[in-house]
């Protein structure tokens, strides 16, 4: 028996971190003959999902074909307690945790995989787009086929990211359909060298009378149209529905089967809202005795029952940029005839009459073409026989035998261009980990109205009640927690609370004058009638992420609402830090609403602003905003980085770059480290510059800032200033001491002269934890120090 492992429960990558730090990568690739080990990494069953099925098959039939080679998987857990996976799968990750791909990849490496094939899909890894599987490739040592299951032509910026270095990863990428291919070459400029077509596998089911299953359901004699797949609006599956009653006028002896249960991930969101909704709709439309929904997910033996019972199958899905159809593939292989919608797989197999397309959202259409074929049997049999002799080369001993002439391929291409892991890995580095989740405190300080102010130590300090600023804070980490994942205990804790965060919110803003107001007391009663102008920034920052990252749809609803009536008072604001922080939620609003041109505008007016501040002040000995740097200073930097690459406009992006350069240049002591300008005096133009109090929430500040110049301009510079501010936090400081303690999950208030300010308030504990969720989110190993 094999050894399994659990890459999201193993404690420490140590155990196989040894014997990575420069081996040959050709001793990986000198066998052209034989793949002695083929690792498959994506969903495997008995999760409940269609690229779990497909990394099962396509695995099965690789093992078949080559037996020589050892198969196995990697299986991506999207729940924490896994599932009980047969002997191939050998190792195990969670799709939120980040160093579960880490570990993975050590397992990969440690136990001289040939080739790994993965199966990519953006929503079945965590982090943004899917970015945490980038982990695991930048360190794996063997050649990567990477089979897309989805390839989006109009890819916003973070999938765009991860398509790039996914691409830049892979030796060799598979597409299950010619559209794919020109996708790939049209959007991502991938070379068609690099690209291999390989059909969709399909089980080998003979061509029979469909008459010969049908008993077996109770439908002997009937028509018997089907729909399979787990079920969800994009399905379309009302359109044939609102179909029947003209295919039954013409055709009583019709029966629909819709066969699936509702996907999981629906079923936890919104229960069997949209089965129930289709079954209401047979019910009205008079057709509810010629439809029958299978509620359950199917094993291939029924599956296959199912499809040879089948007369004409039905897709009405409403999304064209479909690139794969795993159930289309596997009808059309068996012979069936086909009725759907255009979206781009059914486009390629469905040509030259084998198949029939009809608009998307058409019942009307879809009736017709059910009817013409009933109409015609001489039809529906010669559409039949052309499908099956089409599908010949789908079935998965020849998918198989592609697959293999893949690997082999990447071999080749890995031994003519050799590769290490990713560039700046060294086993100093790799063995850099982030500090583990561990959000108690921030637990211990929150109550049913929201997050209280400060601590003294690490008790609540009730005599100060709460404040807007660091409620906004909150929400904006637990929003980063909901899009990182992750299945921390104290995780789903924390978002509990986010309704009360938002609460607070909703109660700060003051309806009549459009301002939020900051200071609350412990009993609940607001200490003024409008809050300092940075607090309103940092509520509409704090909304503005709301509107877009939330998981929960009345979130996202009440943050845009509130964030829309907070708007329009920045405008005759004069902190540029309050612009600053409004510009960082505009960019989050931004890229869920688009089109909303007050937003867009306001995004315009609030650059300019910080533009011409900076040409006001700047000079080249002081390249800054005001004549003294003060408080969260790297947020002006971050505000005209995100504004100037999207808008666009060049000139905020370099100011941005330009004095965003020149504060890690000031901010760094001889020795290396992370010293930010103390809030005992600033820092003036021409004047002393103030070393203490160090304050969290600049170090959170360069961490964000930092990141952001990386991701804009590639340059592995600002990934090591981003983690020179981190581990300020964790100790790399002036008196080598850290602010962050792991036992309580808090961070102390400041750094003083002479010692650690030992209170535990919400602004330093949740600026390390926002810290150390961008961190996170960044999803690539750490480049080595400087």
């Amino acid at each position: 028996m094999h050894e399994r492992w659990n890459c999201g429960l193993l404690k420490s990558p140590q155990a196989v971190c040894c014997g990575y730090d420069g081996a040959p990568e050709i001793l990986l690739v000198n066998r052209q003959t034989l793949l002695g080990k083929i690792a498959f990494l994506g969903d495997y069953v008995p999760r409940l999902c269609g690229i779990a099925t497909f990394t099962h098959d396509l695995c099965e039939a690789v093992s078949a074909a080559s037996p020589e080679s050892e198969c196995y998987v990697g299986a991506v857990n999207d729940r924490a307690s896994g599932y009980n996976y047969p002997e191939r799968v050998r190792f195990q990750l969670l799709e939120k945790d980040i160093d579960a791909y880490r570990r993975a990849a050590d397992y990969l490496n440690f136990n001289n995989a040939d080739v790994l094939c993965v199966q990519h899909e953006f929503g079945i890894f965590g982090g943004p787009a899917g970015s945490h599987l980038l982990a695991l490739l930048k360190e794996v040592r063997m050649p990567v086929v990477t089979t897309l299951h989805t390839i989006l032509s109009k890819p916003d910026a973070a999938q765009r990211r991860v398509m790039d270095t996914l691409v830049q990863r892979s030796e060799r990428i598979v597409v299950m359909a010619q559209k794919g291919a020109e996708i790939l070459q049209e959007t991502y400029a991938v070379p068609l060298s690099k690209i291999d077509v390989i059909p969709h596998g399909i089980p080998d089911i003979p061509l029979q009378s469909s008459e010969l299953s049908k008993a077996q359901f109770g439908v002997e004699g009937r028509a018997v149209l089907l729909t399979f797949g787990l079920l969800g609006p994009g399905k379309g599956i009302e359109h044939a529905i609102e179909a029947l009653p003209e295919i039954v006028r013409a055709h009583p002896e019709v029966v629909y089967l819709v066969l699936g249960a509702t996907h999981p991930h629906l079923l936890a969101r919104e229960g069997e809202r949209y089965r129930l909704s289709l079954e209401w709709l047979a019910e009205e439309r008079g057709v509810k005795e010629h439809v029958i929904f299978y509620n359950r997910f199917v094993t291939p033996e029924d599956l296959r029952e199912f499809i040879c019972a089948t007369d004409i199958y039905v897709t009405p899905y409403l999304n064209e940029a479909q690139i794969t159809s795993g159930t289309l593939a596997q009808v059309f292989g068996a012979g069936k005839a086909v009725v759907s919608t255009p979206y781009w797989h059914a486009q390629e197999l469905l040509t030259e009459g084998r198949g029939s397309l009809v608009p998307f959202g058409d019942s009307k259409a879809i009736a017709r073409a059910v009817v013409d074929y009933l109409d015609h049997p001489a039809l529906l049999q010669q559409t039949s026989q052309s499908a099956w002799e089409a599908g010949r080369g789908m079935i998965w001993p020849a998918v198989a035998k592609r697959y293999l002439e893949t690997f082999q391929k990447a071999c080749v291409d890995r031994k003519r261009a050799p590769r290490t892991a990713f560039a700046g890995w060294t086993a100093a580095s790799r063995c850099y980990d982030l500090p583990p989740v561990n959000l108690g405190h921030l637990t211990r300080m929150s109550d049913s109205t929201g997050i209280f102010q400060h601590a003294l130590f690490t008790v609540p300090d009730f005599l100060h009640g709460y404040c807007t600023d660091d409620n906004a804070r909150a929400f904006i980490l637990c929003n980063l927690l909901d899009d990182l994942g992750g299945g921390h205990p104290t995780m789903v804790t924390l978002n509990g609370l986010s309704t009360s965060y938002l609460a607070f919110l909703a109660s700060a803003l003051n309806r009549d004058t459009g301002r939020f107001r900051n200071f609350m007391s412990f009993d609940r009663r607001w200490l003024e009638s409008a809050g300092s102008e940075d607090s309103h920034g940092r509520a509409l920052w704090a909304l503005g992420i709301g509107a877009t990252l939330s998981l929960h749809p009345g979130h996202r609803r009440l943050c845009a609402e509130l964030f829309e009536a907070g708007l329009a008072n920045v405008e005759s604001f004069t902190s540029p830090r309050a612009w600053a922080f409004t510009l960082l939620g505009l960019h989050e609003y931004l890229r869920t609403f688009p089109d909303n041109h007050r937003a867009a505008a306001a995004r315009e007016v609030l650059t300019g602003d910080l533009v011409r501040l900076w040409k006001s002040y700047a000079t080249e000995e002081w390249p800054w905003f005001e004549p003294r740097a003060t408080y969260d200073n790297a947020r002006l930097c971050q505000a005209l980085l995100l504004s100037g690459r999207s808008i666009p406009h060049t000139e905020a992006l370099e100011i941005g770059l330009k004095s965003l350069r020149w504060l890690a240049s000031i901010q760094k002591t001889p020795s290396g480290c992370f010293r930010p300008i103390g809030s005992d005096g600033f820092y003036l133009r021409d004047g002393a510059r103030a070393d203490f109090d160090q304050q969290p929430v600049e170090a959170q500040a360069m961490v964000a800032a930092c990141l952001e110049a990386h991701r804009i301009t590639g340059d592995d510079t600002w990934s090591r200033e981003a983690r020179r501010a981190f581990e300020w936090f964790l100790g790399r400081n002036d008196l080598g001491l850290p602010l962050y303690d792991p036992g309580t999950g808090g961070c102390a208030d400041g750094l003083h002269p002479d010692r650690v300010n030992e209170n535990q308030g919400a602004e330093s504990t949740l600026a390390f934890h926002i810290a150390l969720a961008e961190m996170t989110s960044a999803a690539h190993p750490l480049p080595a120090r400087t």
